[in-house]
């Protein structure tokens, strides 16, 4: 999907997603010691927002201005701590400027030579974390212009990590929380990596 079609999709409800941060998120980072973060995908910004509030600082990117100005609307109080910018994550995140980069169910297509991922990666700090989660491949059924092969998992990363990373989780879980209305996602395949160097 490109811009206009988030946008639409966007602009088509008055709230898409719940205003509740991930659960994969609250689970994995609740012990982390606030950085800078990455927020990948953000759309309304519950995520953001979530970490902020525990004093991170937060870059949150998304494709969807109309999900960032929402996002901003209801974050007022967090001006000085998130920053909501329009981007495509195919263009290239800075270097090693993340303690925490956070990927929840962004659908990031494979590339040949791996690209985009290799962006992402390259985002995050030594000593930095990589969480990557998705709806479990074995819930996601292709449709006409979807085919959950077309995008990486969070085991297909864990392949292209080097000695350089630790992998702290590589797995599947049952969500802890309800599936979002009108899907029947009951598990999450989490990836939480330490890049070491």
């Amino acid at each position: 999907m490109d811009t206009p079609s988030w946008d639409e999709m966007y602009r088509s409800r008055d709230q898409v997603f719940s205003s509740n941060p991930n659960a994969v998120l609250v689970t994995e980072a609740s012990g982390m010691p606030p950085g800078r973060a990455l927020d990948v995908g953000c759309g309304e910004g519950a995520d953001a927002r979530w970490l902020a509030r525990r004093g991170w600082q937060v870059t949150a990117v998304d494709i969807s201005p109309t999900a960032l100005t929402r996002a901003a609307s209801t974050s007022a109080d967090l001006a000085d701590r998130v920053t909501w910018t329009p981007a495509d994550v195919i263009s290239t995140a800075p270097s090693g400027a993340f303690d925490l980069v956070s990927v929840h169910y962004f659908p990031l297509p494979r590339q040949p030579g791996h690209g985009a991922l290799r962006g992402l990666l390259a985002a995050v700090a030594p000593g930095g974390t990589l969480l990557f989660a998705t709806h479990a491949l074995a819930e996601l059924t292709p449709r006409p212009g979807f085919d959950p092969g077309d995008y990486y998992q969070p085991d297909d990363i864990a392949r292209l990590l080097d000695d350089t990373w630790a992998i702290q989780v590589n797995g599947t879980r049952p969500r802890t929380t309800p599936a979002p209305a009108g899907t029947h996602h009951t598990h999450d395949t989490v990836l939480r990596a330490r890049r070491l160097r």
